[in-house]
């Protein structure tokens, strides 16, 4: 063969490595994934500029007004989990390039003082800013979002996001007046509703009856129950040391929280049956089957996939994509439902090729019906339990999510790959982002054994 029909033959391989590939997956590998999985990724850990997470820690949930934190304030809290993602990479506090921090219930300009205070006490230093963001119960999912996209911009390479509600110090309510013209734009009025009235509306319209509801709280509480049990979440909380006040006395007790306070494993549907509907006469949803109200905090540490490496981290997680949409304030439970498809298909996959979900059980109503609307195996649904057995703390929610994730599909080694963070978001609205698991890597697949010399590189297998 001469040199010209050489030269053919090594355009005609080139040419197959320039093929169009289909819309929503430019610049995505299609080779068979050695894992055995349809997912348009294969497995490898070249892309330096990969969004990848070293460690997510949380505090553990606790009752509000009850629990073993009702008496810790927001930045101890912080504190406590900032320094823990520190102390377990490494990284020194002067290289975070940014923190953000979701909050809902503390008061804005205050809340975003804790933080910077919190950072102090977990000895980083002045120079590193810090600023809150509030998108309701997706609060500290957005703050995964935010760090990852300034990252991703080139703003810095290592940024800590995380997530904090005291419900015990700081609840709900409602400040000043409501503006009269919202009588004239039916979809704000939907803003106004609280949030266990659009629990009923969903339950209502979409036709989950109470059994249905209990019975999805009580597989969450059992779930829990048996995670705790193993230890599963040994890994991923930071016990507190703090102090409880006696309500009557006013004596402090110096405790260490280090487990989950929420979780009733001898939950049934006989015992939840009794309770009362608590937000609508003759309705659906009560205590037993809402999230509970819950104190806590979480951490999340990102940076390059680079940067990474050059520290010598182990990689648990990579960022892969985040959607957040809007939807009918009155029935703001199914923003899960719309997310979910969006989050996915922004990452080039398929619902079929996520192997764990967690998705916030704000309410047993929107919960279970966003899984039957997407077509979800309820096995890959929260398998160590939600938030009716563990607690909502809401701006903590997203990252306390992702730190849940991110060990679970690290216990699973290969045997899982994709996750799938997402809930609703009050005035109507949900989010979802997609993860993929860290340190696991594909045989390299396009090198193959070829008779004679083709002009390929000197790398090639010959």
């Amino acid at each position: 063969m001469d040199t010209t029909a050489f030269a053919q033959v090594r355009l005609s391989v080139l040419a197959k490595h320039i093929c169009p590939v289909p819309n929503g997956v430019q610049g995505l590998s299609l080779q068979g994934c050695s894992a055995g999985d349809s997912a348009a990724y294969e497995r490898h850990n070249t892309a330096d500029d990969d969004v990848v997470i070293v460690a997510a820690l949380r505090t553990p949930l606790t009752k509000a007004r009850r629990g073993g934190l009702k008496d810790t304030d927001a930045v101890d809290l912080l504190a406590t989990v900032f320094k823990a993602v520190l102390d377990r990479t490494g990284v020194e506090p002067q290289a975070i390039g940014d923190i953000v921090i979701g909050s809902v219930l503390g008061p804005s300009s205050q809340r975003a003082n804790e933080c910077r205070i919190a950072s102090f006490f977990a000895g980083i230093p002045e120079t590193v800013p810090v600023r809150t963001v509030n998108r309701q119960c997706s609060s500290g999912l957005q703050a995964i979002a935010d760090v990852a996209a300034a990252i991703r911009a080139g703003f810095y390479t290592v940024g800590l996001a995380g997530g904090v509600e005291t419900m015990s110090l700081n609840p709900m309510a409602w400040e000043g007046g409501i503006n009269p013209r919202i009588e004239n734009f039916p979809g704000a009025q939907g803003c106004m509703m609280p949030m266990g009235v659009t629990s009923e509306n969903v339950a209502a319209k979409f036709g989950i009856d109470r059994k249905s509801q209990d019975e999805f709280a009580v597989r969450s509480h059992r779930k829990a129950a048996a995670a705790k049990a193993a230890g599963k979440f040994k890994d991923e909380i930071v016990p507190v040391s703090t102090k409880v006040k006696d309500p009557k006395m006013g004596a402090e007790t110096p405790v260490v929280v280090s487990e989950d306070d929420g979780v009733r494993g001898s939950t049934t549907v006989e015992s939840l049956s009794g309770l009362k509907p608590a937000f609508r006469k003759n309705g659906t949803t009560t205590a037993g089957n809402s999230s509970q109200v819950t104190d806590g905090a979480a951490a999340v540490l990102m940076m390059t996939r680079a940067e990474a490496h050059r520290r010598g981290l182990p990689i648990l997680g990579i960022f892969r994509s985040f959607a957040a949409v809007g939807v009918d304030p009155s029935i703001m439970g199914i923003g899960p439902a719309v997310a979910i498809p969006e989050a996915v298909a922004r990452a080039g996959l398929s619902l079929d090729d996520i192997d764990v979900y967690e998705i916030n059980e704000a309410f047993a109503s929107q919960a279970s019906y966003c899984v039957a609307k997407l077509g979800i195996d309820e096995n890959k649904v929260n398998p160590n339990g939600g938030a009716i057995a563990m607690g909502h703390p809401l701006g903590a929610t997203g990252a306390r999510c992702t730190a849940t994730l991110l060990h679970e599909l690290r216990r699973r080694g290969r045997g899982s790959r994709f996750g799938v963070v997402s809930m609703c978001i009050g005035s109507g609205m949900g989010a979802a982002a997609v993860f993929e698991t860290g340190g696991e890597v594909d045989k390299f697949m396009t090198a193959r054994a070829v008779k004679g010399q083709v002009l390929l590189s000197k790398d090639a297998v010959v």
